[in-house]
């Protein structure tokens, strides 16, 4: 019996804590990790937060850089590299993480207006009530407002293709409730 696994075993762990699950990625994540924090706890409000989103979403935005459905300068030359498998792991990393607490608070005009388009556009029957989102949908509550901002502004021009439902959906919204939206979306993860 090899020393490590014998320690482990006396210690009362399993041998996948000898191993790291995240090694053939740990080069991608330090990468990720330069723009979008630590464990994807991004703290610059341009770049969303990763921790704690939905795995399969998460997967399908890398799968979308690497295509080109979804352009972007920076992600799509970094995700054209990555295979499967590794789009798949770094999925599992952030999306094991704790989503972070933002400060962050929408005014109450604001959150008139948003509650008013929400309901206007149901956006709960895809994101859910609390806007925690699901397997294919993405967690929006308590993500940077500014980086909210950009992806509802992107669905709207077009520039941003790969969920067609989203471009039509904003296309009726104003430039007010889109603002309206990412606040009242973004104070949704404070304390």
């Amino acid at each position: 019996m090899r020393l490590l696994p014998m320690v482990f075993a006396l210690l009362g762990l399993t041998a996948q804590a000898e191993e790291d699950v995240f090694a053939p990625v740990r080069a991608q994540l330090q990468t990720c990790i330069s723009c979008h924090g630590e464990g994807g706890a991004s703290a610059n409000p341009e770049y969303p937060i990763l921790a704690g989103q939905e795995f399969y979403y998460l997967y399908v935005q890398l799968k979308d850089y690497k295509s080109g459905l979804r352009d972007n300068p920076i992600m799509g030359p970094m995700a054209t590299g990555l295979e499967k498998a590794e789009m798949k792991l770094l999925a599992q990393y952030f999306s094991e993480q704790d989503w972070p607490v933002v400060d962050y608070e929408s005014t109450p005009e604001q959150q008139q207006i948003a509650l008013a388009s929400i309901s206007a556009g149901q956006c709960v029957a895809c994101h859910l009530s609390g806007f925690e989102g699901n397997s294919r949908v993405p967690r929006a509550a308590g993500q940077h407002p500014q980086y909210l901002e950009l992806t509802m502004r992107n669905f709207k021009s077009k520039v941003r293709n790969n969920s067609p439902s989203k471009s039509s959906l904003m296309g009726s919204m104003t430039e007010e409730e889109i603002v309206s939206v990412a606040a009242y979306l973004g104070a949704m993860g404070s304390n």
